[in-house]
Formats: structure tokens, sequence, C-alpha cells
């Protein structure tokens, strides 16, 4: 294994399809927690599983999302025929998370949530969130969103929803050693897919086929082909600042990583920035 090996699979884990680097602010989900684990063996073999807790008011659960990296990962989740590099967990028992929420907001006589099979009280008072750093939304006057709640039982019940390692090595080869966990790292996110240029074929198609549809409000051809490599244009100068400022290999958390995978010596983690992967730094997660 070299430092770059590790830094390559990194930078090209967005698959374009359904593997992705692990987006702590996905606009669907709601961040609560995180952890980062890496793995290593003596014969070359490496991996990084990170985890992120989130609420999405769309699927109605809290969930914990495993996401994978490596060099000799196995058992991996498909969808459409295509691997992905994530899988979920929900700790908090899906009938008993129910029965407290309404909707997102937690029902007035809801007591606990049954993590793992173990009672997490739910009663706070709005004190308890100001002096643990939450602001309530209330939608409606004294509600209290589904992740809200998680975000305070978490801190006192960390360890319950968080992944267990028999769910972290669901994808990694038994062999390998837990070398380093980390609670907060700086983080960035990296959302860059490839996206090859249309061909001037289809192009011609797309054009011929819309306009017999819609007319394509009086644009002819070679005007529709303007506008369509303009855009490409504008999607590339966007897509080469994401993968220059962004990408994993370009700041010190996964260069310090890799060398820590690669010496098997977790002292080398050293960071001079400061960590940002609190979920108060990921405030628009979940806006969407």
């Amino acid at each position: 294994m070299t430092e770059q090996e590790i830094l390559n699979t990194l930078d090209h884990s967005n698959d374009s399809f359904y593997c992705t680097f692990v987006p702590l602010g996905h606009f669907y989900s709601y961040l609560i927690d995180v952890r980062l684990n890496v793995f290593r063996n003596d014969n070359g073999n490496w991996a990084i599983a990170i985890e992120r807790l989130g609420f999405n008011p769309r699927e109605g659960y809290v969930a914990l999302e495993i996401y994978y990296y490596g060099n000799c990962l196995e058992n991996l989740e498909y969808y459409n025929n295509r691997p992905t590099s994530s899988y979920c967990i929900y700790p908090i028992d899906s009938d008993n998370f129910i029965e407290t929420i309404d909707n997102v907001v937690l029902k007035n006589d809801a007591k606990y949530w049954l993590v793992r099979g173990e009672q997490v009280a739910l009663q706070y008072t709005k004190q308890d969130y100001k002096n643990a750093g939450i602001e309530l939304k209330e939608y409606e006057p004294n509600t209290i969103s589904a992740d809200e709640v998680a975000k305070l039982a978490v801190l006192n019940h960390r360890d319950l929803f968080r992944a267990t390692d028999q769910e972290l090595y669901k994808s990694i080869p038994k062999d390998l050693k837990k070398i380093l966990v980390l609670d907060e790292w700086f983080h960035k996110d990296f959302e860059w897919q490839l996206t090859p240029k249309m061909t001037e074929d289809q192009l011609q198609k797309i054009y011929d086929f819309n306009e017999k549809v819609t007319g394509m409000a009086g644009l002819t051809l070679e005007e529709f082909k303007k506008m369509t490599r303009e855009q490409e244009a504008t999607n590339d100068d966007y897509k080469k600042t994401i993968w220059e400022n962004n990408r994993p290999s370009s700041y010190e958390t996964w260069q310090l990583i890799a060398k820590v995978i690669v010496s098997n010596d977790p002292t080398l983690y050293k960071p001079t920035l400061q960590p940002n992967t609190h979920w108060s730094n990921w405030l628009d997660s979940g806006s969407m």
C-alpha cells in the first residue's frame, strides 16, 4: 500500500452512480453525529469506515449510515446491480420510534426511545437543549423535532447510537485491525461526479425530439448546440473548482490518515486544522 494509492481511492470514491464520499451536509438528512474508523493489516490491505448518524424526514427514521472505502472491501450492498459504498442501520426500534413521533416532532407523551434494547429518556427541558447549544426550530410553539431530540440523546448515550464492531466489519475482512478512531476531524464534502460531454449525434437527437414536441421556442439547432456547450463549459469550471479544493487528497485530514495507514502509526495523526464535523457546522444538512 502507498499513501498515493489510498488518496486516489478516496478522490475517486464518487463513481457517478451509487458510491459517494461521505456527505456530512446531505440536504435530505439532518446531521446528528459522526465517527471515523481506520483499519489495516500487514498484507497491504486497508479500509476506512465513516459513521454518519442523521435524520431524514422523508424516510421518517434516525439512520446510522456507514460509508466504506478501501482496497479489500467485501459484502457491499448493491442497488440496480451496482455496488454502493454505504449501508444503513436503524439503532432505534422502529415501532417505538413511530409511536413517539408525530410527523417530524416529538409527541408530548413520549417518554423514551428503545435504542439497541435500552431505554433512552426523551423528556428534557428547553434549558437542557439550550445548554447543549441546540436552538429549537419550533415548527409550532413548544414542539421539538426528532433530530433535535436525537442530538441531545446522543450526548448521554453516544455508544448506543454508534456502530458496533460487528456492524463495522460487515464489509471489512476480519483480519484487518482497527488502528485509529476519530470522533471529530476537519472535513469537506466532495460531491464531484464525472459527466461525459454529449456527442454531436446525441445533441441532434435531443434537438429533433424536443423540436417535434415543443417547437424549441424557435431555437435553431446551432443555437441549441451553442447553449449546451456553454453550459457544459460552466459545469466543467465548477467541477474543476470542486476537484481542486474539496477532493480528499487536497487537505491534511486524509493526507495524515494515509500516512497513519501506511506506517501503522496512529501517532502521526497530528492535525493543524480545527475539526468541523460537529452538527453545528453543517446547519444546511436536512434543509430540503
